[in-house]
């Protein structure tokens, strides 16, 4: 797999540059999504998070999809797009990814982080198939990523460098890395299913 091709073309979905109006907008959306994740997970500790957790990462995932596949522009109440309409299967989603993912880890950290990579595609997958349910989701993922995970670790692990720099900035950059990670899982996923 040629991660400066997935890298590229996340670029190129999110306009070509940092400080266009597709990017800037995608760092809107993963602001918000953050911030609201964040809030409602200190208001109500642990059961707040889950709340959220599920429905704004489908959101999220909803519109880096269509953008890269359709161009579309970015549309802030899409983030809430989970929200209007069966909440709760959203909800599951989110909640099983989370504890399927805990469960593994008791294992000791590895076995977690490779079931955190096998259901890193479920959200895709129920954005491509919004009647399946969640469990259905979570084993298609599991079957695309099959002999992927580690090519999903590298591609990320090429971000690290934009990671530390973000961290040097006290976290603002993060507003522009956070769409291009997202973009480039989105032509990660594009590329393999």
């Amino acid at each position: 797999m040629n991660y400066a091709d997935l890298r590229a073309k996340a670029r190129e979905q999110l306009g070509g540059g940092p400080f266009v109006t597709p990017w800037l907008m995608a760092g809107v959306v993963c602001l918000i999504v953050g911030a609201i994740s964040g809030i409602v997970g200190s208001v109500v500790p642990y059961v707040g998070s889950f709340l959220v957790v599920g429905p704004m990462t489908y959101g999220l995932s909803y519109i880096f999809l269509n953008q890269a596949r359709d161009g579309q522009p970015i549309n802030i109440n899409d983030t809430f797009k989970a929200f209007n309409s069966d909440f709760l299967e959203y909800f599951l989603l989110g909640l099983m990814i989370s504890l399927f993912t805990f469960l593994w880890s008791l294992l000791f950290v590895i076995p977690g982080i490779i079931k955190m990579y096998a259901y890193g595609m479920a959200y895709y997958i129920k954005v491509d198939n919004p009647t399946w349910d969640w469990k259905t989701c979570i084993d298609e993922s599991q079957k695309i990523m099959d002999g992927h995970k580690m090519e999903l670790f590298i591609l990320d692990l090429t971000f690290i460098g934009w990671i530390l720099l973000a961290s040097f900035t006290c976290g603002i950059g993060f507003f522009w890395i956070a769409p291009y990670m997202n973009a480039a899982r989105v032509q990660f996923y594009e590329t393999i299913r």
